[in-house]
């Protein structure tokens, strides 16, 4: 089988993601009345920035071959620090700052677990999980509302756009990080090393590249990104809650894989992972559109699409070896 052939068949998953997104929203916008208005779409990113963020975290550690459990507890684990500390007087940049620095610890600890102990992502990360949804309950049990001037300035501040419609800071600040994701990913050496390290970690350690000290950073990453997703959070809800982000990680982790990235590593797009999140977004919208089904509906497409979508990247790289 040719370079080339091999090439495009690992479009095929992206591919099939937005032929589902596109089948999608023209269904939607065909049934329902208002369903392809330019602020539904949107909203769409409205709703979601916060998951972008930390999806696109997520698709450092999958490109890597590795998973992250912990990144909803971190997120939930942002929005309370935010509040707390907001309410004792802190200013605004200093609690962001804080915020940022404790999540991307976080993550920097658990790559360093996982690389120096040998140990698999999936334990350690668990572990995190419980160790930062803990954390929550050790600050609040309960809902803390956010009433600092900056952060309801940027929560209640729309930026305008053509056409009467809007997108709001968290939006810009999400695809400011993809932006930055899809730079570091495909033109720097951290990000090919990251593609390096996802297709065999011991072919990257005969070429002498930094395995352990990337595995290492691309958990801080993460870490970083579930904390800014946190805080994109505490902007939307204006809220800290131990509930918030429960199984988001799920979210997360089906995103990137809807969006074509392969669970085992080496092979993914951060574009996809947008397309992921939007297709997400697509179904919920589509469920609140129809008015007659539960939510838990959403959990049960998204349970199907990202069984599908394992078995088609499963068929794919079968073809291409």
């Amino acid at each position: 089988m040719t370079t080339l052939t091999v090439s495009r068949k690992r479009y095929l998953p992206i591919l099939a993601t937005l032929v589902m997104l596109v089948g999608a929203f023209g269904f939607g916008s065909a049934r329902y009345d208002g369903f392809a208005d330019s602020q539904v779409v949107l909203n769409l990113l409205i709703d979601n920035a916060f998951l972008l963020v930390v999806a696109a975290g997520m698709t450092f550690v999958i490109l890597s071959g590795g998973i992250d459990l912990s990144v909803g507890s971190v997120v939930a684990l942002s929005t309370l620090v935010s509040a707390k500390l907001l309410g004792h007087g802190w200013p605004a940049p200093v609690v962001i700052l804080v915020v940022l620095v404790i999540g991307a610890s976080l993550g920097l600890g658990m790559g360093a677990v996982i690389h120096f102990f040998e140990l698999q992502p999936f334990v350690v990360t668990l572990a995190g999980m419980f160790l930062a949804r803990g954390l929550c309950y050790t600050i609040s049990v309960e809902s803390i509302s956010i009433t600092n001037p900056f952060f309801t300035y940027v929560a209640q501040t729309p930026i305008s756009l053509p056409g009467g419609t809007h997108v709001s800071i968290g939006v810009v600040i999400a695809l400011v990080v993809v932006a930055v994701g899809v730079y570091v990913l495909h033109y720097t050496r951290f990000g090919r090393t990251v593609y390096a390290v996802g297709g065999s970690e011991q072919s990257a350690m005969l070429m002498g590249l930094p395995v352990g000290r990337t595995k290492i950073q691309i958990y801080a990453v993460s870490g970083f990104c579930s904390a800014l997703g946190g805080l994109l959070l505490a902007f939307y809800t204006l809220s800290g809650n131990p509930l918030h982000a429960i199984g988001m990680e799920l979210d997360a982790i089906a995103a990137v894989v809807i969006g074509g990235t392969v669970l085992t590593g080496g092979s993914g797009y951060l574009l996809g992972t947008v397309l992921g999140v939007t297709v997400l977004g697509v179904i919920q919208t589509l469920i609140t559109f129809d008015g007659t089904l539960s939510s838990w509906w959403t959990r049960i497409v998204i349970g199907a699409l990202l069984f599908l979508f394992i078995v088609l990247q499963r068929l794919v790289t079968r073809r291409t070896r």
